[in-house]
């Protein structure tokens, strides 16, 4: 396998991706339809922690960091570092010293889809991870791979510049040039939970303010008493 490292990869705007992070992964991920999410195999490290980043993407060989070293050099501040392998990989591509060098050139963080190791430094730094596993095991530098290409995470195709969301619900991406429309989206979306989350501090209940009872009746659900059960229900 050969290589290639793109440089000067265009990047979603940076003050909607900044905004991207006053809302959750959860919330975005409903706002845009569902739409979004790597998957549930992406876990932080640590807790607590939401960021927003533009994606720098590495592809790497199983086993290989060489491509993250790679990967370094076309990171600047507001990026975040997105790696995944050819096939898969639980070894630790990752750890302190590849976030001390990210880092300095603030960068917002790592998710990937192989191991990292070094966690209780990586916390103790401040430097928030997204993993598929935490993995002592390490790696050679000796294979080709490429940087800034798309890659494909949990079934999602993530490019160079898109915007990454990630928090402890897990990781989602947006495209680019949907960042804006996202972060209004949120907004919507967020206003409408506020003004839910009054209603049941007040006592609505869910059946009525989304109008489920008569979803229910549709699907021929039927209200008995404990007595109607026992005499004549059946049990579905």
């Amino acid at each position: 396998m050969s290589g290639v490292i793109v440089t000067g990869a265009p990047r979603a705007d940076a003050a909607a991706v900044a905004a991207l992070a006053g809302y959750g992964v959860a919330t975005v991920h409903e706002a845009l339809g569902r739409t979004g999410s790597l998957g549930p195999d992406l876990r932080p490290i640590q807790r607590g922690v939401r960021v927003s980043g533009t994606a720098v993407t590495v592809l790497c060989w199983p086993g290989d960091n060489l491509m993250v070293h790679a990967a370094v050099e076309q990171c600047r501040e507001g990026d975040l570092l997105v790696v995944t392998t050819t096939s898969p990989c639980t070894d630790g591509l990752f750890g302190e010293l590849f976030a001390t060098a990210l880092h300095r050139r603030g960068m917002r963080g790592l998710v990937t889809t192989t191991g990292v190791r070094d966690t209780e430094e990586l916390r103790t730094m401040g430097f928030p991870v997204w993993s598929a596993a935490v993995c002592a095991q390490g790696t050679v530098k000796a294979s080709a791979g490429s940087v800034n290409v798309p890659v494909v995470l949990g079934g999602q195709v993530v490019k160079a510049g898109d915007a990454i969301l990630a928090d402890d619900d897990g990781v989602m991406c947006v495209p680019r040039d949907q960042v804006a429309t996202a972060v209004k989206a949120a907004a919507a979306r967020t206003a409408k939970e506020e003004a839910s989350r009054a209603a049941f501090a007040e006592g609505e209940l869910g059946l009525d303010r989304y109008g489920l009872r008569d979803t229910l009746t549709r699907l021929g659900v039927r209200y008995l008493t404990a007595d109607e059960y026992d005499r004549d229900g059946t049990a579905p």
